[in-house]
């Protein structure tokens, strides 16, 4: 990069005020880890969503929700869990912390998602080899909302569990109903780059009661009873009894994350507007350019990325090689896991067996989209995107 160049970052949160109030709020309290802050975001998260008697547990990351989840649901040792290849390696890690193991999916070609047909054939090959598909976790790429539609109907008549990994996602929404609402169980991050940041940290919701129990009772260390008060001065008497029934995680959120995340809870809609914004924006400048194609939106799509598609690696590698030049953040999301070192090579996993994933791997670049970024910066991401396709 040119030092004289002003650094461009691919993401940058929006935060203000409100945030700095809400945090120095708690602060002064002296209570910062799970406590009302972190209850009064539970039930607001699931008030947004607009779902009956849905229960929301907020949790320190989404890779944790994803364990709780895929725990509750009875996943344990050599079981089959699908996933997508085309994903982060949270999405299958949390497969191997219970000893089950991840079954691989192709994607299909417009989203980027799981592709509901590779996931027929690896419900009906794993029936052939006289197992189950135990849970699936679609994950809704970059916001775009997976053809869930399509992934119920494959699994109708069975006892898999769907669990919606909607780490991208949020406030996506659908004829059916939010993103993470149309399965099982659904998991959303709130890391510093997501749609609503509470720096590290998630939320896991469901309908279900039973699993809304089991997962509240293993976030925080397998212990029977609300125990985050127990310090407090209206404390009930002997607070600090209390029986262990289950070898639990550590899996709360503090109340100063979750003040934060009540924030950004409630300019969601705003955040997600400003998102829409600018991914029009560049579809409006790049639209028609040869040798780019463009993702396709909707009223379901979160815009958490905004990822776009060069004709091979070598003009893909260029143009991200171009933006670093001009100091314009870019990424890749994702290279897929059946490429990574440790799923290829314990799961023997064949490139060929993943022909959309590979394809889209060595095409896809994701480029800077955050609320609050300026007209003249997004002007600089388009003008060098432009000049990268010249040659």
């Amino acid at each position: 990069m040119n030092p004289n160049t002003k650094a461009l970052p691919f993401f940058k949160p929006l935060l203000g005020r409100r945030e700095i109030a809400a945090a120095a709020r708690v602060l002064r309290s002296g209570w910062l880890t799970t406590g009302p802050e972190a209850l009064a975001f539970e039930d607001e998260f699931a008030s947004f969503l607009q779902v009956d008697d849905l229960r929301a547990l907020c949790v320190n990351s989404a890779t944790s929700g994803l364990h709780l989840a895929l725990e509750a649901v009875g996943v344990g040792p050599g079981d089959l869990v699908a996933v997508p290849s085309l994903t982060f390696t949270a999405t299958a890690e949390v497969v191997r912390y219970l000893g089950a193991d991840p079954v691989f999916v192709d994607s299909e070609s417009e989203s980027g998602n799981m592709d509901p047909r590779a996931l027929d054939s690896a419900c009906h090959n794993a029936k052939r080899n006289g197992r189950r598909i135990k849970a699936v976790i679609p994950v809704h790429l970059a916001g775009k909302v997976c053809d869930m539609e399509s992934i119920n109907g494959v699994l109708a008549g069975s006892e898999t569990a769907v669990i919606e990994d909607a780490a991208h996602a949020f406030p996506s929404r659908t004829d059916m109903g939010s993103a993470g609402t149309l399965g099982d169980i659904g998991v959303f991050s709130f890391y510093a780059t997501k749609t609503i940041t509470t720096g590290e940290g998630g939320m896991v919701v469901t309908r279900n009661a039973v699993y809304a129990e089991r997962m509240r009772l293993m976030r925080l260390h397998g212990i029977d009873k609300a125990v985050w008060n127990r310090y407090s001065a209206g404390a009930a008497r002997r607070s600090w009894e209390y029986d262990v029934i289950a070898p639990g995680f550590k899996y709360n959120m503090t109340d100063l994350a979750a003040a934060v995340g009540r924030v950004q809870l409630s300019r969601a809609d705003h955040l997600h507007e400003l998102r829409v914004k600018l991914a029009h924006r560049y579809i409006d400048a790049l639209g028609g350019l040869d040798g780019l194609e463009l993702p396709v939106g909707g009223p379901d799509h979160a815009w958490h990325l905004f990822i776009i598609r060069l004709p091979d690696k070598e003009m893909r590698n260029r143009s991200a090689d171009m933006l670093y030049d001009k100091g314009i953040g870019s990424s890749v999301h994702f290279i897929p896991l059946h490429r990574m070192e440790y799923w290829k090579n314990r799961y023997k996993l064949n490139p060929a067996d993943f022909p959309v994933a590979e394809n889209l791997a060595d095409r896809i670049l994701s480029l800077p989209l955050w609320p609050g970024m300026k007209r003249r910066d997004q002007d600089r991401v388009i003008r060098t995107v432009r000049e990268s396709l010249r040659g």
